[in-house]
């Protein structure tokens, strides 16, 4: 997927949604591949933010899909978790994820879509909101991750751990100046390409 710094802003603008301005004011912007059955970390992770006045970008692989693992055997009875593509405020804070790790943390109700057939295609007919533990956190400590699998439930999960570690740096440093939430804004590819044709 082509990302700029444009086509995130001129999407996000699109769709209404806030952008935060001022020194290491963070934008968090998950972006969803349109290819959701292929359990590989095909998605994008963006730090939108400014210094001294100039927009920077990073960003980093990961999943904003749960792993085909989850989607056959879903650990809620209504179905897998799936982010669902809007602005969430203040969704994370800092903690830890499953109480082993320095990740973000859900702080806020989220809506996600519950898939339950049981397959590998992604069905978000239902629409849940509320605490579900829908963190931010990295595959394995060791080495970057190739498939999704376990690694997502439904949380959004970088495949590389330097990444997620700069990544999260990144959020202590941003934290000391805006506090310690951080808004989390899923955007999917379509949305992105029509932002590109604006």
């Amino acid at each position: 997927m082509k990302i700029t710094v444009e086509l995130l802003l001129a999407a996000m603008n699109q769709c209404k949604y806030r952008v935060f301005e001022g020194e290491l004011n963070l934008n968090l912007i998950g972006v969803r591949n349109k290819n959701t059955r292929a359990n590989t970390f095909n998605d994008v992770m963006c730090a939108l933010f400014q210094v001294n006045g100039n927009w920077q970008l990073l960003q980093f692989k990961c999943t904003t899909d749960p792993g085909t693992y989850y989607r056959k055997e879903p650990l809620n009875i209504d179905g897998t978790a799936i982010i669902a593509a809007m602005q969430h405020r203040s969704l994370w804070t800092f903690g830890y994820h499953q109480g082993k790790y320095p990740a973000l943390v859900q702080n806020m109700p989220v809506t996600v879509h519950r898939d339950k057939d049981l397959d590998d295609e992604l069905d978000m007919d239902v629409t849940q909101t509320g605490y579900f533990g829908i963190n931010c956190h990295r595959a394995s400590a060791n080495h970057e991750s190739k498939q999704v699998d376990r690694w997502s439930a439904g949380c959004q999960v970088f495949a590389n751990p330097a990444n997620f570690e700069e990544f999260l740096n990144l959020c202590l440093e941003s934290a000391q100046q805006w506090g310690n939430t951080f808004t989390y804004t899923l955007l999917t590819q379509e949305q992105l390409q029509s932002g590109e044709r604006t």
